[in-house]
């Protein structure tokens, strides 16, 4: 007790400026409009490190919310009118799933090169096969060609030997979608009918005759016109609707009906 007592002593300066300092703040607290201003900036400091924590935050969860909105995307793309097929409800009705979509990220890609790919980090343990379709949701990709069991190479529309069914939305007249190797974005629509006339801006979507891609994706607006004579098709340079030195975040295409109607096709070949 004595050592406490003289410890006391010698600090009481301290413990006295202690006592009047909570003395001070209890007369500041009791009243009130001095109480509201010191709750009301220790509010505000409160909610400024709360922010600033929850950008931060944010800011590091950036990517799983990212990858969460990818495939709630395919989620939504799975339940849109386009991806089923009606059959004749006279008869029988029935809904059955045409195209399913997944979502995927780009690891890696060219846009410089005559053949240009993308790699994806989906492969067949997600449900990814070759002769896929990808897209993102500005437009039409490329095609799948090669699968690991985590990982997919993918042919860009901005390869020289890659070809895309097209359609001419205003008239449905079809052609064929190319790049020539030069400008990352524009390419070549061609095998246009003669007496097909193109304006600026005209909208080309995708024709569905391949089984790959569903119709109506979008391909890209014609730029310019060129009519040949003395030939039997014309082409049209294409503005592309996907910036491919900009894709991040893609969708995988499956034509869950495709290899039915292809085995129909065959038939008819062989029947011919």
């Amino acid at each position: 007790m004595r050592q406490l007592f003289a410890f006391i002593l010698k600090h009481h300066f301290f413990f006295l400026f202690i006592l009047l300092e909570i003395f001070a703040f209890s007369l500041i607290v009791r009243n009130n409009y001095q109480r509201a201003t010191f709750l009301n900036s220790t509010g505000k400091i409160t909610g400024t490190v709360y922010n600033t924590y929850n950008n931060i935050a944010e800011y590091f969860t950036l990517r799983k919310t990212n990858n969460e909105l990818v495939d709630e995307n395919a989620r939504l793309r799975n339940s849109l009118s386009q991806s089923f097929l009606y059959t004749d409800s006279l008869i029988h009705y029935e809904k059955d799933s045409l195209f399913k979509y997944i979502g995927a990220k780009v690891i890696s890609s060219t846009i410089s090169k005559q053949k240009n790919y993308l790699m994806i980090d989906k492969g067949s343990d997600h449900g990814i096969h070759k002769d896929m379709g990808v897209i993102t949701s500005k437009g039409i990709v490329g095609t799948v060609v090669d699968i690991s069991a985590n990982f997919s190479r993918v042919m860009s529309v901005l390869h020289i030997n890659n070809k895309v069914n097209a359609r001419i939305k205003k008239n449905r007249h079809l052609g064929n979608m190319e790049w020539d190797g030069k400008y990352y974005r524009q390419g070549l629509l061609t095998d246009i009918p003669t007496h097909v006339r193109l304006s600026k801006g005209d909208t080309i979507i995708s024709s569905g005759n391949s089984h790959i891609f569903p119709e109506g994706m979008l391909v890209g607006t014609v730029e310019d016109y060129d009519t040949e004579h003395n030939e039997k098709f014309n082409k049209a340079l294409i503005n592309y609707s996907v910036d491919f030195n900009n894709l991040y975040y893609v969708y995988v295409i499956t034509n869950i009906m495709k290899d039915e109607i292809i085995e129909l096709e065959e038939n008819e070949k062989a029947d011919e």
